[in-house]
């Protein structure tokens, strides 16, 4: 964009901010860190944030950055970033190379500063200065091996004790950036020679770095390294900087960096995409269905249609991710589907897709639509496609939906039309489809969706719910807290709005310390029916204070929502309640924008209202006098130390596992 577009791009950004227009402006200076994502315009909406804060509906994120050289420079473009996803960062910079000091004194502005994600970064030549600058040195020793490996474990023990100890001060999240190469070896190609190299070493200590990760919760790993590969190692530093100021990156690098952290702080923050919808002609394929015909459209393993393919190649990599995909395009249905299903350059198929609109509806109707089809809300969904116009439209009518920029091609700037060759690159590239969990839910979320169509069609030939949810023959299984379900618990409390009473989000980390209170329960619910398995849908937490037991999360996934299974779980933490020796069973409802759905769940259920404020309300269930009814067309099976089911049936009496792993689990609900 032009510098004179930019200018006046911030000038209208001033004038929507002055008359109060929030919206629009927040909607023009996103439109602005598209075109220039500069160190100028990420300063200039910086300051308009602080504008803007406390009259949009932002996430606050507390962010601390601990290192052992300069990184002001990037934050600023972090900050820019972070505000598309209306994340609004609060950032603490640790003094310069004082990382360690930092986190290994509990009293430290660190743990002062009170945060939700801190970041390590360290350069390799700081912290392992013998193996980076006097590596040669260290190769000639007599005892080469006993050197290198002396100075590896070293390092190696040192990050060790700093994970530990912030692991024992903090519950905050931790990302720890690899160690870089140097861009040319010491020993230069004799480097890959010999037994013990510059970059084995280097590789060894990634490695050990990566498993001590993975023996804490809420430790994870930012690959700095291959960042710095991906953008060319001698086009990463400025040695004039590095010099004069402390800043090893070149200028045009910090964004690269700033993304990076972005792309492990939008998981983090919970502000993924849950589903990415796709145009089809020029965007899955080359060319258009009803006028160039199947056989002649761009698609294949040769140029031009190979572009194609590794956007396909992309979006299954999405799929088995957890990402639900769907299909938004203007064109005759029989034609589409023909290309879906026979089209031999086609890797993805009709199977892929959770959801489809093949019409001539305006796209945004039929994003309102898929996304009611999905259960989800709009701002879970992204959106691709190639046209400029179609992407503007959605924007304007729905400002929640992410829309995805397609790069221009260069040799048709004219037309504005997009580059296929980036496409791929694009996808792979954002933020919102970030994970940094699996689960095995996440692998099988588009069949659950299909298993979900079989479901609706068969509801519609009954007349009473009572009798559907009888001919469903569910089965649930409600269970403790144990390692392998620790992720997937964490993952529901970050992602479950609609059928979620408190909305409370839980780490792993925050979700094993309530766990590890004698006075704290953290309940599942795993679903089952005729169709198919739900996985694990449901959540509840609860602490007993004297008499009371308090609800603290009660969450249901909108796979099973009306199917009698939130009663299921309801009954049996009332019936565990009074067990113990509760009186009262209370819990709040906390107001949200999308949990108006459950705002009369506790009065349905038996519960009084004792009081209200501006938030929420707070309800009472007297155990002493009253019960939450059980369905009985629903099988229940309670897994642990309570081992008596709802018609006094004695069940398996599992004692669960102690909570000691940090378990690979993912995304979305």
């Amino acid at each position: 964009m032009a510098e004179n577009k930019i200018s006046d791009l911030r000038g209208e950004i001033n004038r929507l901010i002055s008359s109060s227009s929030v919206d629009a402006a927040a909607a023009a200076i996103d439109e602005l860190w598209r075109h220039e994502t500069s160190p100028a315009s990420a300063a200039f909406i910086v300051s308009r944030i602080e504008k803007l804060r406390d009259r949009l509906n932002l996430l606050p994120l507390r962010i601390a950055v601990v290192r052992s050289f300069t990184l002001e420079p990037a934050i600023p473009l972090l900050r820019a970033a972070a505000f598309r996803y209306r994340i609004d960062l609060q950032v603490h910079i640790g003094d310069f190379n004082a990382y360690a000091q930092e986190i290994l004194d509990k009293g430290s502005s660190l743990y002062r500063f009170v945060p939700d994600v801190v970041i390590l970064a360290v350069r390799t030549v700081d912290i392992a200065g013998d193996l980076w600058q006097e590596y040669s040195g260290l190769a000639s020793s007599d005892l080469v091996s006993s050197a290198i490996h002396d100075a590896t474990q070293r390092v190696c023990s040192t990050l060790a004790q700093l994970i530990a100890s912030f692991r024992e001060h903090s519950e905050a999240t931790l990302i720890v950036h690899t160690l870089e190469q140097p861009p040319r070896a010491a020993f230069g190609v004799l480097d890959s020679q010999v037994e013990i190299g510059q970059s084995d070493a280097i590789q060894t200590m990634n490695r050990e770095l990566r498993r001590i990760a993975r023996e804490h919760r809420g430790v994870y790993i930012l690959d700095y390294d291959a960042l710095i590969a991906r953008h060319g190692r001698l086009r990463w530093q400025d040695e004039r900087k590095l010099l004069s100021v402390g800043l090893p990156i070149a200028a045009p690098q910090l964004i690269h960096l700033a993304n990076e952290w972005l792309r492990l702080l939008i998981p983090l923050s919970g502000k993924t995409a849950k589903a990415l919808v796709v145009d089809l002609d020029n965007t899955l394929w080359g060319g258009v269905i009803g006028e160039d015909g199947m056989n002649s459209i761009q698609l294949g393993i040769e140029y031009p249609g190979a572009a194609y393919q590794l956007l396909q190649r992309a979006l299954l990599d999405l799929s088995r991710k957890g990402i639900l995909l769907a299909i938004c395009s203007k064109n005759n249905a029989d034609d589409a589907i023909e290309v879906l299903e026979k089209h031999p350059g086609m890797l993805l198929r009709p199977a892929n897709f959770a959801a489809m609109r093949i019409n001539w509806n305006d796209k945004p109707q039929g994003l309102r639509e898929i996304a009611a089809e999905l259960n989800i809300g709009l701002d879970s969904l992204a959106f691709l496609d190639d046209n400029p116009f179609e992407r503007e439209q959605v924007r304007a009518a729905l400002p929640e939906v992410l829309v995805l920029d397609l790069p221009e091609d260069p040799k048709q700037y004219e037309s504005m039309k997009a580059d296929p060759m980036q496409y791929a690159a694009l996808v792979r590239d954002c933020p919102a489809f970030e994970r940094l969990t699996l689960s095995i839910e996440d692998r099988q979320r588009t069949m659950f969706y299909a298993e979900q169509r079989e479901r609706a069609r068969a509801e519609n030939s009954f007349s009473s719910k009572e009798d559907f949810c009888r001919h469903l023959r569910q089965e649930a299984e409600i269970a403790p807290l144990v390692p392998i379900t620790l992720a997937r618990i964490s993952q529901l409390t970050q992602k479950t709005n609609q059928f979620n009473l408190t909305t409370r989000r839980y780490s792993e980390q925050q979700i094993a310390e309530l766990a590890a209170n004698p006075g704290c329960q953290v309940l599942s619910i795993r679903v089952k029916d005729r169709f198919g398995d739900h996985g694990l849908v449901g959540v509840a937490i609860t602490c007993d204070e004297e008499d009371t037991c308090a609800i603290d999360t009660f969450l249901l996934s909108c796979r099973v929502i009306g199917r009698s299974v939130e009663e299921v779980l309801l009954s049996h933490v009332a019936r565990n309640a009074k067990a113990r020796g509760c009186k009262r069973l209370v819990g709040w409802f906390l107001s949200t924008k999308k949990n108006s759905l459950v705002k009369d769940f506790y009065r349905h259920n038996g519960f009084e209202c004792q009081a209200q404020n501006g938030n929420g309300s707070l309800w009472v269930l007297d155990l002493q006098k009253q019960q939450v009814t059980c369905p009985d067309w629903i099988r229940l099976n309670v897994v642990g130390p309570d081992n008596v089911g709802p018609n006094n049936v004695r069940l398996n009496n599992v004692t669960p596992n102690i909570v000691t792993a940090n378990i690979v689990n993912g995304g979305g609900s």
